[in-house]
């Protein structure tokens, strides 16, 4: 399979060496950085397109190699307010998307744990929902992607939850979110129940980007030919 890079920082190197390891080819990769700009006339070459840049840049990007008629992996963070406006230019074009915050196979069984501990804990008002998060110094936007999927999945089983706040108090319909920005730290997410007497948590942590770098090649295999939007449930059928 030929794939086509937009992006090509830290996790594009990474997702490379798996590429290539998987007996796949790189047929072009693109720099955000360039002055010259993203090179439409490239991306037909690919048979998929993975896309890791910037939140300001995504969206854009995503619409061009939709256009374009080929599948788009993208796990860009921090623009998901437009999501549903990519999700429609996506089936105007008859297009292929596959998106996930994440692409950790570890990250989204997590993330079914977490519904179902938020399940569990709906029925048990006394305890509070703290959510934290830690990445490396380079990650521009905070909360993390994961952490507010993980706000969503909490929100979606917990009906007397409201939203999210990263205030150090905030009210006890509100889950708490808490970023932090350290070191070469690869990606920590911890889910925390708290009452007056004792603490549950949940917690998972990468130790290297390998693990994201492989779920995104394993979604641009499972993209090839498709059309439509997808997600790592689909890809791990733990819906």
């Amino acid at each position: 399979m030929k794939l086509g890079m937009i992006g090509y920082g830290r996790m594009g190197q990474a997702i490379e060496a798996i590429a290539l390891e998987r007996g796949h080819s790189v047929c072009f990769k693109m720099d955000v950085r360039d002055p010259a700009g993203i090179d439409l006339s490239i991306i037909p070459n690919a048979d998929v397109v993975l896309e890791f840049t910037r939140p300001e840049a995504a969206v854009d990007n995503i619409k061009a190699v939709i256009r374009s008629g080929v599948p788009v992996v993208s796990g860009t963070t921090g623009w998901l307010e437009r999501y549903q406006e990519v999700v429609d230019f996506c089936k105007q074009f008859n297009g292929g998307l596959f998106y996930a915050t994440n692409f950790s196979p570890g990250v989204n069984l997590f993330f079914e744990m977490n519904k179902q501990l938020a399940r569990i804990m709906a029925v048990h008002p006394e305890y509070q929902a703290r959510i934290e998060e830690i990445h490396h110094t380079g990650k521009k936007d905070a909360p993390s992607g994961t952490a507010l999927a993980m706000v969503n999945g909490i929100l979606a089983e917990n009906q007397n939850l409201k939203g999210w706040s990263s205030d150090l108090l905030p009210s006890p319909d509100q889950v708490q979110v808490t970023s932090i920005r350290e070191g070469n730290v690869t990606g920590i997410h911890e889910v925390r129940y708290i009452s007056g007497d004792d603490l549950i948590a949940l917690r998972h942590e990468a130790f290297s980007r390998r693990s994201l770098a492989f779920g995104a090649v394993l979604a641009a295999e499972f993209m090839l030919n498709k059309i439509g939007i997808y997600s790592m449930s689909n890809l791990l059928d733990i819906d």
